[in-house]
């Protein structure tokens, strides 16, 4: 005998998901942080840093409390989008070359702008899933959720590293750069290592653009044919 479905979930329980709250949360402390980033440098970097850790735990409770939705997925993805996006301008008015940044900016967006839309042409649920692709970097990258994090946390990171360094809107990015990457602290291996993880990470965000680009030509080329 077939198991009768549950009761349909109201919309309003749906905004509601625990996961989704979380995700409010996290657009509230990135408002908040970019609201104090030319007066508390600190208190930005700790209410930034927060919201990027509450990323991980939105994923969390979305899988333990069985609250998985398309809108908390677009809703996290559009949080993390807007949340780096708007790091990188900041850092485009405090750093020369500012364009350096603008480009980073631009590649993330035309990256996942891109593999979104090729994951609803493909009818696929998750953008993530990337198993029939050939670069073994791209599938190592969303098959193995460590690595992602790091890739991820290292981008954070640097970046945050990098605002925390401005003391004014002329610095120049590679003399900052060289400057801490001499200097034996803490802080030195921190940009170096984060520095690693962020080369890959964009990386993976132009092999994540053309395998996207693929996709919408070849379906272009598959309706024309039908045509």
């Amino acid at each position: 005998m077939a198991k009768k479905p549950g009761p349909r979930p109201s919309k309003l329980s749906v905004y509601l998901y625990i996961p989704n709250i979380i995700g409010y949360i996290r657009v509230l402390l990135n408002c908040t942080a970019f609201y104090l980033c030319f007066t508390n440098k600190i208190l930005f970097s700790v209410l930034y840093f927060f919201s990027f850790v509450c990323d991980a735990v939105d994923g969390w409770a979305a899988r333990k409390f069985n609250q998985v939705s398309t809108f908390g997925a677009v809703l996290d993805m559009v949080t993390d989008r807007i949340s780096t996006a708007c790091l990188l301008v900041v850092l485009s008015q405090v750093y020369r070359p500012g364009l350096v940044f603008l480009s980073l900016l631009a590649l993330d967006i035309a990256s996942h702008w891109l593999q979104m839309y090729s994951t609803f042409l493909r009818g696929k649920a998750s953008h993530k899933d990337v198993k029939d692709s050939t670069n073994w970097l791209f599938k190592a990258y969303y098959g193995n959720r460590i690595f992602m994090a790091y890739c991820c946390v290292s981008c954070e990171v640097l970046y945050l590293i990098l605002f925390y360094l401005a003391e004014n809107h002329t610095e120049k990015l590679m003399d900052v750069l060289k400057i801490n990457l001499q200097k034996i602290s803490i802080l030195s291996v921190l940009i170096a290592t984060s520095l690693f993880g962020w080369a890959i990470k964009q990386i993976i965000n132009i092999i994540q653009m053309k395998t996207a680009a693929d996709v919408c030509v070849l379906h272009d080329i598959d309706r024309k044919h039908k045509q």
